[in-house]
């Protein structure tokens, strides 16, 4: 009996020590198996390395500046400045420019084309004309065109304007009572020394009612650092303008032009300027007050008045010292049916000396 147990003890331990074995085996198979192929040993064709690049995602055109921000620096007043703005078609397909849009007035531009081939080049040429003001500008044109993931650029343009040419005076107040208008003379001088000519002298209106009424005599030959110009006031055109500005062109490099506002003061004034009813019913009379009076302070007479329409009429007339009060009645006619509910008249008032004053007046319809 104890043979038999010793017997079965070492067969028990013959199955572990096997057992053992075989489970070593197959991890150190398993482990082998597991191990990385060595580089040499890997497949060398194009489609494993095209697997390592990344898939390219770009289709279509694709507009590409250069820059998109352009800065002057200090500039002239009135100077004409030009820039450009380079660009290429960086992408696959062709590119159409659809259009530019400006900011007011100061940036025109040019380009040659509005179509590129794929890894062609253009240039948008942009001009900036300064103000006749100092100061920081910025200005911006917006590119649109067919590049679908950016179908809209903003370009900038900065500058400052510097003045290099003093004036004065900055703006003239004109009169009747004065000789001359009281107008003053003009002094140009350049800031940076260097010598110029003025090449122009007129007068802008601003109401375009007249032409000319102030000049000046010059040499456009003449050079120098220093101007000094002696205005002459047509007093019949004046009344005529009111208001409006003196442009003075010049050759200096940093400013080409200097504009000079002026004002002048009529010899009536007319309170209120103009009439304004609403609410206005047919036939329904309103009643409102004029007056009249000199700026100048000077004694005057009321000729005749008259209307254009005929829906104003006078109920008084009264001179209380230098000055007129008018008591006006205003009737609003009848309009057809399908017409707007609005009408317009003008009441004149004609002064002995000649003067014809005009109140426009302006009627709004339930």
């Amino acid at each position: 009996m104890k043979r038999n147990s010793m017997i079965l003890t070492v067969i028990l331990v013959a199955s572990v020590c096997f057992l053992q074995v075989v489970c070593g085996e197959r991890q150190a198979v398993a482990a082998e198996e597991s191990k990385p192929e060595s580089t040499a040993s890997m497949p060398t064709n194009d489609s494993t390395k095209a697997e390592a690049v990344p898939v390219s995602t770009k289709g279509g055109p694709a507009i590409t500046f250069e820059k998109v921000v352009h800065d002057f620096g200090n500039i002239g007043p009135g100077s004409e400045n030009v820039c450009e703005f380079k660009f290429t078609n960086t992408g696959d397909k062709l590119l159409t420019i659809a259009r530019v849009s400006k900011t007011c007035g100061c940036t025109p531009y040019t380009l040659e084309k509005k179509q590129y081939q794929p890894g062609e080049s253009g240039t948008l040429k942009v001009k900036y004309h300064a103000s006749s003001r100092g100061g920081s500008v910025k200005k911006t044109l917006t590119v649109y065109s067919n590049d679908v993931a950016n179908s809209k650029v903003e370009l900038v343009i900065k500058a400052k304007i510097v003045p290099q040419i003093s004036y004065l005076p900055r703006s003239i107040d004109l009169v009747f009572n004065e000789e001359n208008a009281g107008c003053p003379a003009i002094t140009i001088k350049s800031l940076d020394g260097k010598s110029f000519s003025i090449s122009g002298f007129k007068v802008e209106w601003r109401f375009k009612k007249t032409e000319g009424g102030i000049t000046a005599d010059y040499d456009p030959s003449k050079e120098a650092a220093e101007f000094v110009l002696q205005p002459k006031v047509d007093m019949e055109k004046l009344q005529k303008g009111l208001k409006g500005y003196i442009q003075i062109n010049l050759t200096h490099p940093g400013s080409n032009m200097i504009a000079i506002p002026f004002d002048v003061l009529p010899k009536f004034k007319v309170t209120p300027p103009s009439l304004i009813v609403y609410k206005a019913e047919v036939g329904k009379p309103v009643t409102r007050d004029v007056w009249v009076l000199s700026n100048y302070d000077e004694d005057f007479e009321v000729e005749s008045t008259s209307t254009q329409e005929g829906a104003i009429k006078v109920l008084s007339q009264e001179k209380i010292d230098n000055r007129y009060k008018f008591e006006l009645e205003i009737t609003p006619p009848a309009i057809e049916k399908g017409q707007k509910k609005f009408f317009a008249d003008e009441f004149f008032i004609n002064i002995k000396s000649g003067e014809k004053l005009k109140i426009a007046c302006r009627l709004f319809y339930l």
